[in-house]
C-alpha cells in the first residue's frame, strides 16, 4: 500500500466514522434520548426536549443525512465502478467536506470570539463552551478528513505517480 492510498484510506475511514458517531448520537436525541443534549443549547435543546413530529422528522433527516456521508466517505476508499460515478461521488464529497469546513470553521471561530465576551455576555456559556472545543470542531475535522480522501481519490484515480 502506498503513502497516499494509506492517507486515503485513513482519512476516508476517518471522516466515515465521524459521520457515523454524529448519527448515533442524532439517533439518540431520535429516540427521545436526552444524554449530551444539554451540550448543544438554546432553541435546540428546548425544541429537542420538548420533542414532537417536526423535531423528530427533522431530527431523522439529520440522521439519514449523516449516515449518507459516513456512505460517501466509504466510498471514497472503495469506489465503486465505472468512472462517471467514480467522479460524482468525489465532486460531491468535496462540496460536502466544503461545506462541514465552513460550518465548523466559522461556529468555531465565532464561538470563540464570543467566548472572549467581546460580543457580549453568552446566553449559556457551558453549551458554547461545548460547542468551540467540540461540537464545532467535529464538524471541521470531519469535512478536512472528507475533503484529503476526495483528493488522493482524484489523485489515484488519474493514475499520477504515487508516493
Amino acid at each position: 500500500m502506498t503513502d497516499r492510498s494509506r492517507l486515503l484510506t485513513g482519512s476516508a475511514y476517518g471522516a466515515a466514522v465521524l459521520a457515523g458517531l454524529s448519527a448515533a448520537v442524532s439517533a439518540h436525541w431520535l429516540a427521545g434520548g436526552t444524554w449530551l443534549l444539554s451540550t448543544v443549547g438554546g432553541a435546540v435543546e428546548a425544541q429537542g426536549r420538548q420533542g414532537g413530529a417536526v423535531v423528530r422528522a427533522g431530527l431523522a433527516l439529520v440522521v439519514v443525512l449523516k449516515l449518507a456521508l459516513a456512505g460517501l466517505a466509504l466510498a471514497l476508499a472503495h469506489p465503486p465502478a465505472g468512472r462517471r460515478l467514480q467522479r460524482l461521488v468525489g465532486t460531491t464529497a468535496l462540496l460536502a467536506g466544503g461545506v462541514l469546513i465552513l460550518y465548523g470553521g466559522v461556529l468555531v471561530a465565532v464561538g470563540a470570539l464570543a467566548l472572549t465576551g467581546v460580543l457580549g455576555e453568552p446566553a449559556d456559556p457551558t453549551a458554547l463552551r461545548w460547542h468551540v472545543l467540540l461540537w464545532d470542531p467535529w464538524f471541521l475535522l470531519w469535512g478536512l478528513l472528507l475533503v484529503v480522501a476526495a483528493r488522493f481519490r482524484r489523485r489515484l484515480s488519474r493514475g499520477s505517480p504515487t508516493g
